[in-house]
C-alpha cells in the first residue's frame, strides 16, 4: 500500500477515497475498475472503501451525487439568475464547454466522467442532462427577451439543439483533438472553437469568421 502524498493529507479518508474513483472511473469506465484498484490509488486498503462506501456501486453513488454538487455549483456560480451567460456572446464565453473549461484544471476528470455520466441510463445522468437543458432553455428566452436571438418555432427544440452541439465537445472530445489537433477543452482549443461557434450562431453558415472579411466569388 503507497503513502499518501503530502498535498492529499489534508482530504478525509473518504474524500480520497471518492475522488480517487472519480479520476479511475472517468478514465476507464465504473464497470472497468475493481475496488482493489481503487484502494490502491488512493493508498487504503479494499476494506477500508468497503467501510466508508458498502460496495463499489454505493462508492459509484457517492462519485454521483458529488458530481452533481460540483456541477451545480459551478452552474450557478456561471450563469447567475437565468442561466444568460451560457449562450450570451457578450458575457464573455461562447458556450457551456467554454465555461467549463475556463473553471476547471485542464487535468480535472470532471468532463470525463461527465461524457460518461450523459451517455449512462442512471438517474443522476438523467437528471444532469434535464438541469443543463432547462438551463439552456432560460438562457434562450432570455436572449430572446434582450433582442439577442429568436426562440424560433420550437422553443424546446432550439434549446435542445443548441445543448446538444455544446454537449458534443465533451462526447466527442478525444475525436475532435484528433482530427484538429488541439483539445477543444483546453484554453487554446476554445480560443480556435469559439470564434466559429459564435459566428455560425450569429450569422449562419455563410457568415465570415469574427474580425475577417468575406472574400469575393
Amino acid at each position: 500500500m503507497r503513502s499518501i502524498p503530502e498535498e492529499r493529507r489534508d482530504r478525509t479518508t473518504r474524500a480520497l477515497i471518492r475522488d480517487e474513483a472519480l479520476r479511475l472511473f472517468a478514465g476507464h469506465g465504473p464497470e472497468s475498475v475493481t475496488v482493489r484498484q481503487i484502494a490502491a490509488a488512493a493508498g487504503v486498503s479494499p476494506g477500508l472503501v468497503v467501510h466508508h462506501f458498502g460496495s463499489k456501486d454505493g462508492l459509484r453513488l457517492e462519485v454521483d451525487r458529488h458530481v452533481l454538487a460540483v456541477f451545480e455549483a459551478m452552474l450557478g456560480e456561471l450563469t447567475g439568475e437565468g442561466g444568460r451567460e451560457l449562450l450570451d456572446p457578450g458575457a464573455g464565453t461562447a458556450s457551456l464547454s467554454a465555461a467549463f473549461a475556463r473553471h476547471l484544471p485542464p487535468d480535472s476528470p470532471l468532463p470525463g466522467y461527465l461524457r460518461r455520466l450523459l451517455l449512462s441510463d442512471t438517474d443522476a445522468g438523467r437528471q444532469l442532462f434535464r438541469r443543463l437543458f432547462e438551463l439552456s432553455r432560460a438562457a434562450l428566452q432570455e436572449l430572446a427577451a434582450a433582442g439577442m436571438a429568436a426562440e424560433g418555432r420550437d422553443p424546446a427544440v432550439r434549446a435542445a439543439v443548441l445543448l446538444a452541439a455544446d454537449l458534443s465537445v465533451f462526447l466527442l472530445r478525444d475525436r475532435l483533438d484528433e482530427v484538429l489537433g488541439t483539445d477543444p477543452l483546453s484554453a487554446d482549443g476554445m480560443a480556435r472553437w469559439a470564434p466559429e461557434l459564435l459566428s455560425i450562431y450569429t450569422g449562419g453558415l455563410n457568415a465570415s469568421p469574427q474580425g475577417e472579411v468575406p472574400r469575393e466569388g
